[in-house]
């Protein structure tokens, strides 16, 4: 994990912390993202002994048998050192990309290359090609390989289905973030437009003698087939869900032909669907999520209880529209505070991805329109605060990871001239947030499992 990631979450708590609830909260919200580390969630998975290696419950001999380690996403480059820290001269090679490398932290053993994110672009072609010339290149059989899979694979990682181009893929995927797609709609329709998702990636690894893909979770509630658009596991979607998505989010017509056509000939049986359950190239595969939201929320709430709060997981699979979740969170807030115990703290932790439907020119992202919707909701309550951020440290198109809120920020805008409705309806919060000093900026972290919110009243 980036420690200076980490370093300047516990910066914020100096920089942002108005109070002692203020720095409870970004206490709270460091305890999650520590708890996604990449090196740690793979090191508590894979063993080491003089006769061969486990994965979980899962032991194979390494005699005449190599290990090749391949991966895409946020978190790979973490990832691949915890197994080379493991494995060491057991690995061969392998291929693993990543959206930045940091050169400081490169494996040894492994190449690591960029790709593109979130659009992908000629850099997560070139790096995709790398990684399949690689496997075809290397691969013998009985050799075991090990997939490494985090958040982000779906643009760092990419064969478009021929014949369509790298920039039909990009620009159809655009188009739906802006419609306001969710992941899992995002990535049904990626699945089917690739070569290497919907567990099309087994074709190139069927020389293997067992593949254990790793997984650190993005999605909410870790359903495996939409995690990197689930490049290992068996695809219950089809053509026919693609082409629903496509017409539900009104972008049909919007999306390039030849993607159009592709899924026509799809809908005709013309081309084959991806690889369903029963499968048999899926009998050699062994899907395991290493790390999640659900593990950081544990984390945070065992934090939360340190700091003397009453603490509630509400749920690890938040959804729904930024800001109307965020009103939401709200109308809980001031529930708590009317009907708590006057001496009470309570904290209330939430995980999940909310979206955004784009209607506006700014810079921000769902954790900030989140924040900002949250904040208008409990205008003139007293303490109260809520801190939402991206454990990626990415939000939207903003620098920041996400933000830090309460019932005096609407006041306190005003005073400066500011006008939050005006700014939440031009997707623009992070400006606002900025501008207050209530913008928490990490960078990546270099971990993804979602979204992590935390709510505080006392």
């Amino acid at each position: 994990m980036s420690e200076s990631a980490i370093s300047k979450l516990t910066v914020c708590r100096t920089t942002l912390a108005r109070s002692k609830l203020h720095s409870d909260v970004l206490e709270v919200l460091e305890a999650g993202v520590r708890a996604a580390d990449p090196e740690s969630s793979i090191r508590r998975v894979i063993t080491r002994s003089e006769d061969g290696v486990c994965v979980l419950n899962e032991c194979f001999n390494t005699r005449n048998r190599r290990i090749h380690v391949i991966g895409f996403g946020k978190a790979g480059q973490g990832m691949s050192l915890g197994c080379e820290s493991i494995l060491g001269d057991l690995v061969s090679g392998g291929v693993v990309i990543v959206p930045s490398v940091d050169p400081a932290r490169t494996p040894k053993r492994l190449e690591v290359v960029e790709g593109d994110h979130p659009i992908p672009r000629e850099k997560t072609l070139l790096a995709s090609r790398r990684l399949v010339s690689y496997v075809e290149e290397n691969l013998r059989e009985g050799d075991v390989v090990i997939v490494l899979i985090s958040g982000g694979g779906s643009a760092l990682f990419e064969v478009p289905y021929p014949p369509l181009t790298l920039d039909e893929v990009a620009t159809t995927t655009n188009i739906l973030m802006k419609a306001g797609a969710d992941i899992v709609e995002l990535n049904t329709v990626r699945k089917h437009l690739s070569l290497v998702k919907g567990g099309r990636l087994l074709e190139f690894l069927r020389k293997s003698y067992r593949v254990f893909s790793l997984i650190i979770s993005d999605v909410v509630g870790d359903p495996i087939e939409f995690i990197a658009s689930g490049p290992t596991e068996a695809d219950t979607t089809t053509y026919r869900d693609v082409y629903e998505v496509l017409q539900r989010r009104d972008v049909w017509n919007s999306i390039p032909i030849s993607v159009r056509e592709l899924v026509m000939r799809g809908l005709s049986g013309e081309i084959p669907e991806t690889p369903k359950p029963g499968d048999p190239q899926l009998s050699k595969v062994r899907n395991i999520v290493v790390s999640s939201n659900i593990i950081s929320l544990l984390e945070m709430e065992k934090k939360a209880r340190e700091l003397g709060y009453r603490t509630t997981i509400l749920t690890s699979t938040m959804v729904g529209e930024a800001r109307e979740v965020g009103r939401f969170l709200g109308g809980v807030a001031r529930h708590v505070a009317r009907y708590k115990k006057p001496d009470e703290r309570v904290m209330l932790l939430l995980g999940g991805e909310t979206t955004v439907t784009v209607r506006g020119r700014g810079i921000g992202g769902r954790n900030q329109e989140l924040c900002v919707g949250f904040a208008i909701s409990v205008r003139g309550l007293s303490n109260v605060v809520l801190v939402s951020a991206g454990s990626d440290g990415v939000d939207g198109n903003s620098p920041a990871a996400g933000g830090i809120c309460d019932g005096s920020l609407v006041d306190e805008a005003l005073r400066a001239g500011l006008d939050p409705h005006r700014y939440l309806s031009n997707n623009d919060t992070y400006t606002l947030l900025s501008k207050l000093g209530r913008a928490i900026v990490t960078g990546p972290t270099g971990t993804n499992v979602n979204d992590l919110v935390v709510l505080a009243i006392e």
